[in-house]
This record gives C-alpha cells, structure tokens and sequence, in this order.
C-alpha cells in the first residue's frame, strides 16, 4: 500500500510542476488518482469518501506560499488528513490504576492475540520496567493455553496456569487475585477467538470485560484482512467499551487498507503495530511516522529507535575506537555488523524505514536475495579461522576452498563474499572522514541486488 500510494502521489506532483494555484480541474485530478490508490489499498469506501471530500475542502483554492509548488502543497495537506485520519497522535497505553492494570485481549482467532500478548509482555517488561503477569482465558483453542505459557516464558513474564475445564470467568477472579497478591503491575488477559463473528464469543467477553473492569481493552486486528477488518471492528466497538487497537502482521503482503480503516471505524487509536513473529516486534503506533512513510519522506525516528534498542552500544563503540586509532576493519568486525543488520529487522525493513530519496540512492535491490547472501556470507565467515578473520589477506587458494567446503557453498561465492567485504573496509574508510554521501555510494555496491 505504501509504495503504491506513494508512487501515485509522486505522479501527481509531477504533472503539477509550475502551475501557481491549486484549481478545481487540477485538484479533482489529483483527488481521483489518490482515490484509486486508497480503493486499491483495501481502504474501506465510506472512510475514503470522508477523506477526499477534506482534502478536496482544504486544497481547493489554496494559493502557494513562497517556494512550494502545488503539488507540494497538496501533499502537506495529505499528510495533516493522513495523521488525523490514523489518530492524528501517538496514544499511550494507560496504566494508571491500582495494580495490577488488567488489560483485556479481544479478537477474532488467528488474528495474533496470543503472540501479541507475549510481545506486549516483553514490551512492558523492557521499556516500562513492570512486573507482567499472563492469563489465558482460551479454554477452547487446542493447546492455547500451552501456548500462551510458552511465549510467556520466553518473554521473561510470569504466567498464570489455567485448564481447559475451567470457565473463562473463574479463570480471570484467580488471575486478578494472584496477581495483587504477588505484586504484579500488570495483568494481560488472552481471550479466545473464532472463525468467524457469533454471539457466544461477544457474550463471553462482554462477561470477561464486566467482571475485570480492564485498564485497557485493546482490539487486535489482522492487517492483512481489509474490508473484512471493519466488519470485525463494528461488532467488538458495539460490544466492547475498546480503549485502543493492535494491529498485527504490518509485515505482511497485504495492501494495508487496515491501518487507515481501523482507526475511522472504531473511534480508538492505534497504540501498536506487530510484525514478524519475534516477540520483539512490536512497535509503538506513530501517525504522524506512517503519514511520513506513506508520501515517500521515510520514517528516520523509528530507523533511530531500533538502532538505540538494536544495537550493542558497546561494540559499536569498540568498532568506533578500534577505527580512530587507524586498526583496519577485518572480517571480525564484518561479522558483527551483519549481526547488529539482523537484529534490526535486516536490509528489507531498514529500507523501508527510510525516504524514497535515499531508497533510490542504495538502489532497487532484490531484499529477499540480499538477506539470503548476508546469511551465507556469516556462515563463509564462521567456517574461517581466527587468523584468517583478522587477516583476510591470508585467505589464498587452498583456504578459499577448505572455507567453501566447510560453509558448504562455491569458491565463487567467497570470492564475492570477500569483494563485498573489501566495499565495506573502503565504506568505513570513508566513515572515517565523515562523509555521508560517500558512505550512501558505498552502500550501492555492498550487498547484492544494489546498484
């Protein structure tokens, strides 16, 4: 969806170019090409028609001011209805109660709620420093409760055990109890999901929702649903007293009409987005950012945020010191800065996070190819020895080959692996004095796919 829209966008500034006021002609062409993009999108229609019809209002007419062009303007006022249409701000989780802060999971099934629960778990153990407790009120899901106990413990939460012969209601009194007694800050209640919409399943979480008087009741969406993710958010809104929306696989092949529709459907703010199955990602909802990201302007304060969280400050700074003292870059260092690219999502969600410009500038790159290499050049290096890491150029025939066998590839392919490498040594050189465009053409031939 992003690419998509953002594209159309950049067709319509073009055609723009030079013309000195926003008219009633050039504007409906504008409209109608954003239009197409949102419908394609899997936006919901009703929440399109509202959109058009307030950027129609605020653009028509509008004179330009100093240097921007038309098309400049238009996609200010793009961007000002794509962040009020998302939430306009970032909504925190509210947490102020006496503890623990029960916060309720709703949703249909294989929507990721469980796996959700053991991110937010992880989430509010390492950024809010909170002692988290879990709850699976799931009796009907095969192993739900198994489940929920083993994403619990891998992040670093407590878990409350329940049995599938229990009721729901008991399960949650218990929980509640346990975790006032033992000190919990916060409770997070799994709740269960089906197929499809029916009056058990909102019958049975109007009761959950009445008994725990949640903090918090957070409604977690499949973004890859589309239409289907309104009809889903009408019947929890009308339901459920909602406090906020997670949506889930934001990493997927979905057109992401989701993210526009949800907010405009339920009256409640986006306050997650998941991606990728690891219970680290779960990121915090940003409007203002996916409006950014949406008209191509790149979203550099969550590329940011990743790093910080990401990267192993003190490596980095090793690596920092190892450079000013004029030690060459080796294949040790290559190594680590691989693994620091991995922890961050890897080459596809770094380049997403960042504007179309300098998308453009690495180049169009195969992602799925590049992540794939970068995975084969860590084993090439892994089968080397630790003079070899240190000194590549002792890497000669014989050894390239011993390396190939033991990392189980082609001496071509270490052959690259070292070219690539040599890129980088010459990318950090270049670090060194502090040129950023220089490092930004280093990186078109670093990886493969880049041109």
């Amino acid at each position: 969806m992003l690419e998509n829209l953002s594209q159309r966008l950049a067709r319509v500034v073009k055609t723009l170019r030079g013309e000195a006021r926003l008219t009633e002609a050039n504007t409906q062409d504008m409209l109608r090409e954003i239009r197409i993009a949102l419908l394609e999108a899997d936006v919901a229609l009703p929440v399109v028609r509202d959109f058009i019809a307030r950027i129609s209002e605020q653009a028509l007419g509008q004179e330009v001011i100093s240097s921007l062009t038309p098309g400049q303007a238009l996609v200010g006022v793009v961007h000002r209805e794509l962040t009020d249409l998302m939430g306009g701000s970032s909504a925190e989780l509210n947490l102020a109660t006496t503890p623990p802060a029960v916060i309720l999971m709703a949703g249909l099934q294989g929507a990721g709620k469980t796996t959700t629960v053991g991110k937010l778990a992880k989430w509010l153990r390492e950024t809010q420093r909170k002692k988290v407790l879990t709850v699976s009120c799931d009796v009907y899901r095969p192993a739900a409760i198994e489940q929920l106990r083993a994403v619990t413990a891998q992040a670093g939460a407590d878990f409350f055990p329940s049995t599938p012969d229990q009721k729901p209601a008991d399960i949650a009194r218990a929980a509640v109890q346990w975790g006032k007694t033992h000190y919990h800050d916060v409770l997070l209640v799994d709740t269960a999901g089906r197929l499809a919409i029916d009056e058990a399943l909102m019958a049975e979480i109007a009761e959950l929702h009445a008994q725990l008087e949640p903090i918090e009741t957070l409604f977690v969406v499949d973004a890859m649903q589309g239409q289907d993710a309104v009809n889903t958010a009408k019947a929890f809104r009308e339901t459920l007293p909602l406090t906020g929306v997670v949506l889930t696989k934001m990493d997927g092949d979905a057109r992401g009409g989701a993210a526009l529709s949800v907010k405009a459907i339920t009256g409640k703010p986006i306050k997650f987005v998941g991606v990728g199955e690891k219970l680290t990602g779960l990121e915090g909802f940003h409007p203002e950012r996916m409006a950014n990201r949406i008209l191509g302007m790149g979203d550099i304060l969550s590329l940011v945020e990743e790093a910080q969280k990401s990267v192993d400050q003190g490596a980095a700074q090793e690596l920092a010191a190892k450079l000013k003292s004029g030690n060459k870059f080796d294949l040790n260092d290559f190594l680590v800065q691989l693994s620091q690219m991995k922890k961050m999502g890897g080459l596809s969600s770094l380049m997403d996070k960042l504007p179309a410009q300098m998308q453009a500038a690495a180049g169009q790159a195969d992602m799925s190819r590049a992540e794939k290499d970068m995975k084969r050049m860590q084993g090439i290096i892994h089968s080397m020895t630790p003079a070899e890491r240190t000194k590549p150029e002792l890497i000669k025939a014989s050894r390239k080959r011993r390396i190939a066998t033991g990392a189980g590839v082609q001496v071509q392919e270490v052959n690259r692996m070292l070219s690539q490498f040599e890129q980088m040594q010459s990318m950090m050189k270049k670090m060194q004095k502090g040129g950023l465009a220089k490092m930004m053409r280093g990186m078109k031939g670093m990886m493969p796919g880049m041109r």
